[in-house]
């Protein structure tokens, strides 16, 4: 038996998704093109920006499609800073490295001054910190920058309270973990912009787009045939488009059956193992995301113990050419460099079963004991 609890890291692509990818792999046509096979291809385009506009309520030409979310992310925090002349950009101490990266690329080359939100130790934001940072330093924001929900905990964001704090300030928001699994809507959240990926939703790999305000115009990161509002030149990738939008439109994801996996699995990890640590626990989550501190264990130990019993999970903590580093959400959080060593998560999707909650429970225990007498070994 093969269990996958890794959805937040990648979901499987639906099969109307891929039924829709090879229909449209099979069509001759640059959707830039003017003749017939580039115009039909053209309109396969815009009838899935018109679908995902539907789904994400905002306007068909808000959608700027972009190879991922990563890179929807770095087009929103470059192009709001470009666009102004203000220097300080306000990120969540919590936020994916697709977000902080480009704000720390933009102190060290652009000028930039960054402040982060602190949050609490059930993950959510401090927006008292937020309020107090705009009372002093309104005039000198370029943007703000907090995500729906974090992506290693699964702690949902509190969006429009930011966004109504930040007055006229723009807001991006990175949605790419919430889309298509909790209610979201771009107009009534207020934003500026906002990201959101392919392969999170039932789509395929390489896919993602930036939702922008229609009356907001940002400089662009690739150069070139002026396509998506000159925002981000470059052929559009029309199989996977139509198959993002498939899935989107197919909305297969089941969110209560999700969370009562996740609850179930949560339920028996407490059981087996007292001592575990459910983070995130006390605020409120995405259906499928569990994140759990296991003491005296280490993370990426057992993350290999769990794959050799066919139950793959992820750490949620960055590798960098093969160092494993604490989490930066869990640390911001408030736990130890070392507790932060100590947790895996584990991500449930629709494809999920009570079977597999019950093999990953049943392989558990052995794998943390085993943790345990390997952490052990390693302090002597």
């Amino acid at each position: 038996m093969s269990v996958y609890l890794d959805h937040a890291a990648t979901t499987p692509m639906f099969d109307v998704a891929i039924d829709a990818m090879n229909a449209s792999l099979r069509k001759l046509g640059n959707p830039s093109s003017l003749h017939t096979e580039g115009r039909s291809t053209r309109k396969d385009v815009e009838d899935a920006r018109e679908k995902i506009a539907q789904a994400i309520d905002c306007l068909s030409s808000e959608v700027i499609f972009t190879g991922s979310g990563t890179e929807a992310d770095n087009a929103a925090i470059k192009g709001l800073f470009w666009h102004t002349d203000k220097k300080v950009i306000i990120v969540s101490s919590i936020e994916h490295h697709a977000v902080l990266d480009p704000a720390h690329w933009l102190v060290e080359h652009e000028g930039a001054e960054l402040i982060e939100i602190p949050v609490n130790s059930s993950g959510t934001i401090d927006l008292d910190f937020l309020k107090k940072v705009l009372a002093e330093r309104r005039s000198e924001i370029a943007l703000i920058s907090v995500m729906h929900s974090n992506n290693e905990t699964g702690v949902i964001q509190p969006i429009a309270e930011v966004v109504q704090i930040a007055g006229d300030i723009p807001v991006h928001c990175d949605a790419v973990q919430s889309f298509t699994k909790v209610p979201l809507s771009f107009k009534e959240l207020g934003l500026f912009a906002m990201t959101i990926s392919g392969h999170k939703v039932g789509g395929p790999l390489g896919i993602g787009a930036l939702i922008l305000r229609r009356a907001v115009e940002i400089p662009a990161l690739l150069h070139g045939g002026g396509q998506e509002r000159d925002i981000r030149s470059g052929t559009l990738n029309a199989p996977s488009i139509v198959a993002f939008a498939a899935a989107v439109e197919a909305h297969l994801y089941d969110a209560k059956k999700v969370a009562a996996l996740r609850d179930l699995f949560e339920s028996g990890v407490v059981a087996a193992r007292p001592d575990a640590v459910i983070n995130g626990k006390g605020a409120q989550r995405l259906p499928g995301i569990s994140n759990i501190t296991f003491p005296g264990t280490q993370s990426d130990s057992l993350l290999l113990l769990m794959d050799s019993q066919k139950v793959s999970c992820s750490t949620g903590a960055a590798c960098t050419a093969g160092v494993h580093r604490p989490s930066h959400v869990l640390m911001a959080m408030g736990l130890s460099d070392v507790l932060s060593q100590s947790s895996l998560r584990f991500s449930f999707g629709t494809t999920n079963t009570e079977a597999d909650v019950a093999y990953a429970l049943s392989v558990l225990p052995d794998v943390i004991e085993r943790g345990l007498a390997a952490n052990a070994v390693g302090r002597k």
